[in-house]
């Protein structure tokens, strides 16, 4: 799609090889499974343990069980602080609920001054400021 102005503040260095942080629904763990294997196969470390599927809570395990909810969130954030690239995978705007954490994590790696990219439309005023934006996962591994 377009190389975003999302820079603002970051440096983006270009290396061969990447520490990359996969943000996405949870419903979509299975295609992060198969993204992470292309990735890893070209090189690429993936620090997004959340996909190799021990970071499911239920509702109630949310709402009661806070001990497994700052686990689970202190993994993603030491895993996102680890990357040196997240890539959000969005979905077309109001296409289903969802919790959200994904655009927690999006926000995080901007705070920490992570490249990151968007795969996928737009979905928030944020998405503006990321380094790269792409319609396909296929565009964003070209660019890799």
């Amino acid at each position: 799609m377009d190389a975003g102005p999302g820079t603002a503040g970051r440096v983006v260095v270009p290396v061969t090889s990447r520490r990359v942080y996969l943000a996405a629904r949870y419903s979509r763990r299975e295609e992060m499974i198969d993204v992470a294997r292309q990735l890893r196969d070209r090189g690429h470390e993936v620090t997004s343990r959340w996909i190799e599927g021990n970071h499911l809570i239920t509702e109630e395990q949310l709402v009661n069980d806070r001990t497994l909810g700052i686990r689970l969130a202190s993994e993603d954030c030491d895993d996102l602080e680890r990357a040196d690239l997240v890539i959000s995978f969005t979905e077309p705007p109001r296409s289903a609920p969802n919790r959200g954490g994904r655009h927690v994590e999006y926000g995080l790696a901007l705070g920490l001054g992570t490249e990151c990219w968007v795969v996928g439309p737009r979905e928030n005023v944020f998405h503006v400021l990321a380094d790269r934006v792409f319609a396909t996962w296929g565009e964003a591994l070209g660019a890799l």
